[in-house]
């Protein structure tokens, strides 16, 4: 059986001003009763240190790097640039809020990319050869640092602020308002592992599908706008917005051999507690009670672990065109 590879992608999550207030929650220990693999026997996963990764930082990798051990994966550093070479041991490629050295402490238009296309071109490669990507890319500045990567599989990164103006609160996606769409990944293997609402927070960006093939996971409800500010969190009346009703926040696709899956927000799949009064923020969050499963399902869906390969293959349609109602 052919080795399967995975690259997770994690971009973003903390606002320029707040990060000094926001901190890994603790007391948010998650235990994962059935595991995928054996400790220590699951596919191997490689965390992105090389491009000026946030997530990369241990204070804050350190509850996903906690459930990724837990469900049997092997964890270590990557320090290397994108090639064929240094993806070849890999399983599981995450990066984590990547910028460019120019944008590290400078949220300001225009945006750098923080691949190179040789860089680029290796992931494409790669995916295609049969590995897996899982690509997050939060609010402006980081969709801007990945767009190259995002366009190679099909997308189109907003590099601005997502959110509904007049609340300012997390973005509930729910199935039953067809805002939270069915795929392997949010159905799971069974029904314990089925997905039917998910949370993302303040704030992220919008995307759009430029390949048919894009199937799309969490897909924005009314009244949801993207800030396009020059500045991160500097915005008045006269910065630009777009409306981004039915544009995308998550997205699945097969390309060649492999798969890959989009997200364009990252505090989802963290746990984090932010601001004076330390509200919870991430997969601790009370609302956000089904994040953790999705993000369990979407690594096992991108290492086609037992019992998804069998779901994907009876439900993924050769192409998502009109991207349907559940």
């Amino acid at each position: 059986m052919a080795r399967v590879s995975c690259v997770l992608v994690l971009l973003g999550t903390a606002p320029l001003g707040l990060s000094a207030q926001q901190v890994i929650d603790a007391g948010y220990r998650p235990r994962i009763a059935e595991p995928t693999y054996p400790a220590g026997a699951g596919p191997v996963v490689l965390v992105d240190a090389g491009h000026n990764a946030f997530h990369a930082r241990e204070e804050h990798f350190a509850q996903l790097a906690d459930v990724l051990l837990q469900d049997g994966y092997r964890v270590a550093a990557l320090r290397d640039a994108y090639s064929a070479r240094a993806l070849a041991g890999a399983d599981v490629l995450i990066v984590v809020n990547a910028l460019a050295d120019r944008d590290v402490d400078h949220w300001v238009l225009p945006t750098s990319p923080a691949f190179t296309p040789e860089e680029v071109a290796a992931v494409r490669a790669w995916v295609t050869d049969g590995g897996s990507l899982l690509l997050i890319a939060d609010h402006m500045p980081f969709p801007g640092a990945a767009a190259d990567l995002g366009r190679a599989f099909g997308v189109e990164f907003m590099n601005g602020f997502a959110i509904i103006e007049a609340e300012w609160d997390p973005l509930v996606f729910r199935r039953s308002r067809a805002t939270l769409r069915a795929h392997p990944i949010t159905n799971g293997r069974r029904s314990g592992e089925r997905v039917d609402s998910a949370v993302t927070f303040v704030a992220g960006q919008a995307f759009r599908a430029t390949d048919e093939l894009v199937c799309p996971l969490l897909v924005f409800g009314a009244g949801v706008v993207s800030i396009n500010m020059e500045r991160a969190w500097q915005f008045d009346d006269a910065t630009p917005r777009v409306l981004v009703e039915g544009w995308l926040q998550g997205a699945a696709v097969e390309v060649g051999g492999g798969r890959v899956a989009i997200f364009g927000e990252a505090a989802m799949f963290a746990a984090q507690r932010v601001g004076p009064r330390q509200q919870p923020v991430g997969m601790n969050g009370p609302a956000a009670n089904q994040n953790l499963q999705l993000l369990l399902n979407t690594l096992r869906w991108l290492a086609r672990a037992p019992g998804l390969e069998a779901t994907a293959s009876a439900e993924r349609p050769p192409r998502c065109p009109g991207n349907e109602v559940p």
